[in-house]
């Protein structure tokens, strides 16, 4: 049986390194465009807008961590939701600013960066024909 073959294994761990590479700048791509979303949608319907900002985010980060089998899977998104939501926390010379003042951006950007680091410390999926054990025993 190949590598390819493996019930339960991963897509992005089977492709070459070019196709990972892909999928990882993919998933930063759809993490900016998830944390350009949240940021419009936390301010335009507070509290549920925040919620749903957070589920999103949440769902993207945990999703591309079983879809890659690897905690790199959540560092790709989250660089791109991180970068997003910096970019327009910073706003133009003329003031305008896609934020408001307020406790829900600063909520959206922490909890953004919590869930993230959550999802990056949680624990792989299992790996086909392991074993319990720990290495050595």
């Amino acid at each position: 049986m190949s590598g390819h073959d493996v019930p339960g294994s991963s897509w992005v761990t089977q492709s070459s390194k070019s196709g990972r590479i892909a999928a990882y700048l993919g998933l930063a791509v759809l993490g900016g465009l998830v944390g350009i979303a949240g940021s419009l949608v936390q301010g335009a319907w507070l509290p549920g807008g925040l919620v749903l900002a957070l589920l999103a985010a949440a769902g993207l980060f945990y999703g591309s961590l079983r879809a890659t089998g690897a905690q790199l899977g959540v560092v790709a998104p989250a660089v791109g939701w991180l970068a997003a939501i910096v970019l327009l926390s910073i706003g133009r010379p003329e003031g305008d600013g896609a934020f408001s003042a307020g406790i829900g951006p600063l909520v959206y950007m922490l909890g953004g960066m919590a869930v993230a680091v959550m999802c990056a410390t949680m624990s792989r999926p299992e790996q086909p024909g392991g074993g319990p054990g720990r290495l050595g025993k």
